[in-house]
């Protein structure tokens, strides 16, 4: 049974770095991809980041970029997400997700989702 665990969120001031973590158990997802999404209240789940496998590389959000880098231990099975210059905006819980292949993950359809971990960044 695939399980993700997210860790690293919290709160934060505006201007101040984040980094989560997610470690994937129960199947390896190099080959495809792992990622992250994130929900604001009272908003529908976004795409943030996410790393395909097979060479295909990181994909960030127009927010994300330039201030958030993915990365991913294939070794470890896990993907981070580090949040540089965080703004009130970036406030939601943040869900990893991976993906059985990388057809689905080139086309956002992740198949796995962790609990959450909320971060929050006040102004």
């Amino acid at each position: 049974q695939v399980q993700l665990v997210e860790s690293g969120g919290g709160l934060v001031q505006a201007g101040d770095s984040l980094r989560l973590s997610c470690a994937a158990s129960g199947g390896t997802f190099s080959s495809a991809g792992m990622g992250w999404f994130r929900q604001a209240p009272g908003s529908e789940r976004e795409f943030v980041a996410d790393f395909l496998g097979s060479g295909g590389g990181p994909r960030y959000s127009a927010s994300a970029k330039g201030r958030f880098t993915i990365s991913i231990d294939n070794a470890r099975n896990t993907v981070y997400l580090q949040m540089n210059n965080l703004k009130p905006e970036d406030t939601a819980v943040y869900y990893c997700a991976a993906s059985a292949t990388l057809g689905e993950a080139l086309s956002l359809q992740y198949n796995y989702w962790g609990q959450g971990t909320q971060v929050s960044v006040s102004s």
